[in-house]
């Protein structure tokens, strides 16, 4: 790239956009302030000017991904047998380990690039996003999709997303030190005009890319993006590797001890063996598995020092090469490679259903979650909110019906009811008049102070767009009040068209999830009088008020009485579900402080005083269709829901109620239980820790909640020894996100700050998705745990199988192979590394959800696991050794001749045979295990226990994962060229040609395929007796969702949460 004039657009400017007029960079750059650009237009710039990325280097590299191949732990076990095999003249054995270390390579090289590909990919779904104006709606786009020309909006906690010529701001600042070393935040000015040779850190009237809005709003246009922004320019600068040698420990004066030196390059070493190792690198699952294979490694040592001690450790080769492959047969070869896969279409599929995995380790910790702590407006509802009823203690309750469409004014009945909301749930017969909107503001002060708070009060826009309909932008909550005010002809635009400004904002001070309160100062260009404008939470609203008007039209001061009415006719409001806003305002007389100005607004405590209060607004918002089945899923899944909301308590209760956090029925609660239930943060606050651990059970609904209150719930819920996932959005929910188990952030309402330090994005900001999130945890935890069993259980087979085939001695007293070296490693790469792979890619089970989450403790070696290992290994290994027995013993003469490890003669035919019949009755048993694999539990016949297909359901359950079937196709098609290709079966694999031994297979098989589904049919007696005792069933954890309030005792707790393994 050239050099890049600093200021300056992808496509030059005639000045460099601070000196430019706001007017002249739109023009210049063909941008749109009302609409944005058109989708067409974006696309086309987009492939002109290329993607919003600053240049990482090379991305995935080929070459890293094919050393990683070679120089890794298994591949070293590998190398050293192909060593031992040549330097021993073991022609053949070499040679076929030197092919085995070419096709793990080459297989490994491929699906690692593909893996590296997808993660890649990924990554570019999980950064930043940004809110753009496209055909007149805002969008959330990738800020690499950004291009010059765009429109952005930017809030409080947004990452500014490239370099921004601001349109308007109202108290911007933006926090530069990443840029300009500057510690303090800086204020935003887009009406003044700067030199071209102004320095970075002075131009007032751009926002840069990577710099975090600390506060305020503003719009602006892109004008540049990518490599040609300003920190574009310093990372092209400064680009460096990572240096991997620690540091030297110095002096303060700069000078180290020659001890100092010794120890960094040993920390150095000793982390580049580690990552060699892979124990330092990778998801915690990945290094424990590393260290496994290191375990592993060490008992094949001992395996082959066993061979060689029970042949007196004899120099013949074939000996050596006995102990070389009784060691191999315990080194998963496959198995980090099959882990990598997994878990990258994993994350691929979690995309699909609408979740973006940043944290890898994520991934494994979402199957064992316990406890779910989510948002309610647009995670657990629709996030469409409609403005249902507003009260004016003087005049009655307005209700609006019909209003099918959330963004259009013009639809609606307007009714009005004389009598406040707390009478329409008390009386009967209420009568409610029809009336038209225009009627309803004649003479009618009261209603027209409200309706313009709720317009002024506000930042959301609500048009038409160039197709005629009626669209918004903005804030779901103001979008509501905004086409509440059109209805009555109040829209906030035409206060503030361009061309003839009625009013004027001169302050604003947002909306903040510890305040829960917004206002504005505005000014009337006509008059130059102020008025302050807030809304928000009643109870923070009616701390800043001291009169209404509530008779009649004269203001009176706010008494108790008055007070504990609103509050009453508020908690009406909310008892269906209503979220309930209260509105307020008074006349900004500059003598009660300073004069409101957009350089030097006033405190805000000055502002939000002595307020006027107008009436409250019932907003609703309904609940998304999914959430209740989902919230049900959760507790049938032995999950917990929490919400922990703002809204008022009488709102939370009502939509929890309705989504099934909360029962339906609670005439069985206690007075007790039911306050217990449902709390609001200054009641949840006010508890110590002590008091909240000696609750029968923490809150299920926390309403009016703060950040901090999040904290708390946390470490609660910890101290129980819960395993939690918290829901956020802005940028104090950061503090949660970063310390939950799993932090989860919006991906459509959620700040960059919050995204930043979750660890799943949810893309719809859907309830369900987190529950689809959890099920592809589980999923993937229980498809790991199917490999490595297949894996392992075959090791464990090869090697007792080597080892007790010890005792097979021939006349010169050396030990005769139940299966060959080649046989041994046939089976460990053809046979193994195709089926786990399948494995991996396997859907989730049928009762994924209707069982207890998953312990970490235990991780993937659950003891279910271990004893599978076991007897599925024995069992295999008894088989094989009774397939060597019959053939040689039983139908044989017993001969086991002499020098059959080295070459086929007659007098070693029987051994030859008998080594066939071994070799593929455990490449069989490997095959089925696979399949058998599929679940640990269910019958191969019947693992989908609701199908009405009785007898032919297994088929359509082979055939469901091509990849699986395909695999174990391969596997038992490539075994016939090794038996009867002459040369290459008595050369190189040391077998021979089987005639009736394959009935001795068959028979072998069978009898495997019986004792895997009665050893399955015994597991699924134990647990489920297990799980009717100990409450597991799902029906039970639905029930254990309640039960703790129900009977206010903790009874079973503890061992619920330790789950099923």
């Amino acid at each position: 790239m050239d050099q890049q004039l600093s200021g300056q657009s992808n496509r030059p400017l005639t000045k460099p956009a601070h000196s430019l007029e706001r007017g002249d960079v739109v023009q210049q750059l063909e941008a749109d302030v009302e609409n944005g650009l058109a989708t067409p237009a974006a696309q086309q710039r987009l492939q002109d000017y290329g993607r919003n990325e600053l240049d990482d280097g090379p991305g995935v590299q080929p070459v890293k991904i094919l050393i990683r191949q070679v120089a890794n732990a298994m591949m070293l076990v590998l190398i050293l047998a192909m060593a031992v095999s040549f330097g021993i003249r073991s022609w053949i054995e070499g040679g076929v380990v030197c092919a085995i270390i070419i096709l793990n390579i080459v297989v490994g090289f491929f699906q690692e690039y593909q893996a590296e590909k997808t993660m890649d990919s990924l990554r570019s779904l999980s950064s930043p996003t940004a809110n753009v104006v496209r055909d007149g709606v805002t969008v959330n786009v990738p800020t690499a999709e950004l291009v010059p020309g765009d429109l952005v909006e930017l809030k409080v906690g947004d990452t500014v997303p490239a370099d921004l010529r601001i349109i308007e701001s109202i108290n911007f600042e933006t926090d530069e030190a990443l840029l300009t070393g500057e510690s303090l935040p800086v204020a935003k000015n887009e009406e003044t005009i700067f030199d071209e040779d102004t320095g970075p850190g002075d131009r007032l009237n751009v926002a840069f890319a990577s710099s975090n809005v600390t506060k305020g709003r503003a719009m602006g246009v892109v004008y540049a993006t990518g490599m040609h922004t300003e920190i574009g320019s310093i990372a092209a600068a400064l680009r460096q590797t990572d240096s991997k040698r620690r540091p030297i420990k110095r002096r303060d004066d700069g000078t180290a001890h020659p001890l100092r030196h010794v120890e960094s390059w040993t920390l150095t070493f000793s982390d580049a063996v580690a990552r060699f190792l892979g124990i330092n690198v990778g998801t915690p699952l990945q290094r424990k598995l590393s260290r496994l294979a290191i375990l592993l490694f060490g008992i094949a040592i001992v395996c082959a020092v066993i061979v060689l001690g029970a042949n007196r450790f004899s120099s013949n080769p074939q000996v050596i090469i006995y102990a070389v492959a009784t060691g191999l047969s315990m080194i998963p070869a496959s198995l980090i490679v099959v882990l990598t896969i997994t878990m990258a279409v994993g994350t691929k599929r979690m995309v699909q259903r609408h979740v973006i995995v940043r944290n890898l380790k994520s991934l494994e910790a979402l199957g064992a979650v316990t406890d779910i702590c989510s948002d309610k407006t647009g995670t657990l509802t629709q996030g469409r909110m409609v403005v249902k009823e507003c009260w004016v203690p003087t005049r009655g309750t307005y209700s609006i019906e019909n209003s099918k469409e959330p963004f259009n004014p013009t639809l609606g009945v307007l009714r009005l009811s004389r009598s406040p909301p707390i009478a329409h749930g008390s009386e009967k017969g209420v009568e409610d008049d029809r009336i038209s909107y225009s009627d309803s503001l004649k003479d009618n002060v009261e209603l027209s102070d409200l309706i313009k708070i709720a317009s002024l009060a506000n930042i959301a826009r609500v048009h038409k767009n160039q197709e005629g309909e009626w669209t918004a932008i903005g804030d779901p909550t103001e979008i509501a009040m905004q086409v509440f005010a059109s209805r009555f002809d109040c829209n906030r635009q035409q206060f503030f068209d361009p061309r003839s400004p009625r009013l004027r904002q001169m302050s604003e001070y947002g909306f903040d999830s510890d305040v829960k309160k917004m206002s504005v100062i505005i000014e009337d260009l006509a008059t130059n009088e102020q008025t302050v404008y807030s809304k928000g939470a009643v109870e923070r609203i009616l701390e800043c008020c001291t009169r209404i008007r509530w008779d009649g039209p004269e203001e009176v001061e706010i008494t108790d009485a008055i007070k504990g009415e609103i509050l009453a006719n508020t908690e009406a409001l909310a008892t269906h579900g209503l979220r309930v806003l209260a509105l307020a305002s008074r006349p900004y007389d500059p003598r009660s402080g300073r004069r409101a100005s957009r350089e030097g607004p006033p405190p805000r405590d000055q502002v939000e005083r002595d307020l006027i209060f107008r009436g409250l607004v019932g907003l609703y918002d309904p609940p998304r269709p999914e959430s209740a089945d989902a919230v049900r899923s959760c507790h049938r899944a032995g999950i917990k829901v929490h919400m922990l909301t703002g809204d008022h308590p009488g709102t939370a209760r009502a939509i929890a109620a309705q989504v099934g956090i909360l029962p339906r029925v609670t005439g069985d609660l206690s007075e007790r239980a039911a306050k217990c239930m449902v709390m609001t943060a200054r009641e949840f606050d006010k508890l110590t820790d002590d008091e909240l651990d000696r609750l029968p059970a923490l809150p299920l609904v926390i309403a009016r909640c703060t950040p901090a209150t999040k904290v708390r719930m946390i470490e609660a819920l910890r101290r129980r020894d819960a395993f939690m996932a918290m829901t956020g959005d802005g940028v104090n929910d950061s503090p949660s996100l970063k310390i939950s188990d799993v932090g989860i952030a919006m991906g459509q309402s959620g700040s960059d700050v919050a995204k930043d330090a979750s660890d799943i994005v949810l893309t719809d900001d859907n309830f369900a998705s987190i529950l689809s999130a959890i099920e592809e945890g589980r999923r993937m935890f229980d498809n790991i745990q199917k490999f490595i069993l297949h894996l392992l259980a075959e090791n464990i087979a090869q090697a007792c199988t080597l080892l007790v085939g010890l005792a097979f001695k021939d006349r010169s007293g050396l030990s005769v192979f139940p299966l060959a070296p080649v046989q041994i490693m046939w089976i460990i790469m053809v046979t193994s590394g195709m089926p786990d792979m399948g494995l991996g890619l396997e859907i989730a089970a049928p009762d994924i959800l209707d069982r207890p989450p998953i312990s970490l403790k235990a991780g993937v070696f659950t003891w279910e696991v271990c004893f599978d290992m076991l007897v599925y290994g024995l069992w295999m290994s008894a088989l094989c050794l009774s397939s060597f027995l019959l053939v040689v013993y039983g139908f044989g003469d017993g001969n086991l001749g002499e020098g059959c490890n080295e070459a086929y003669s007659e007098a070693c035919d029987t051994v030859f045979r008998a080594r066939t019949t071994t070799f593929v009755s455990l490449t069989w048993f490997a095959l089925f295990l696979a399949w058998e694999m599929v679940n640990m539990r269910r019958s191969f016949f019947r693992m989908q226990p609701k199908s009405k297909r009785y007898f032919t359901q297994w088929a359509y359950d082979v055939w469901r994962n091509p990849f699986l079937f395909w695999a174990v196709i391969a596997g038992f098609i490539t075994i016939f060229p090794t038996i009867y290709i002459p040369v290459l079966n008595h050369q190189v694999f040391k077998q021979a040609p089987i005639s009736w031994e394959w009935g001795v297979v068959f028979v072998e098989g069978i009898v495997f395929f019986m004792g895997c589904e009665l050893w399955k049919w015994g597991k699924r007696i134990f647990f489920r007796r297990r799980a009717k005792k100990m409450g597991y069933t799902p029906e039970d954890m639905e029930k254990l969702a309640f039960s703790q309030f129900t009977t206010m005792e903790r009874t079973g707790q503890d061992e619920f949460r330790k789950g099923s393994q």
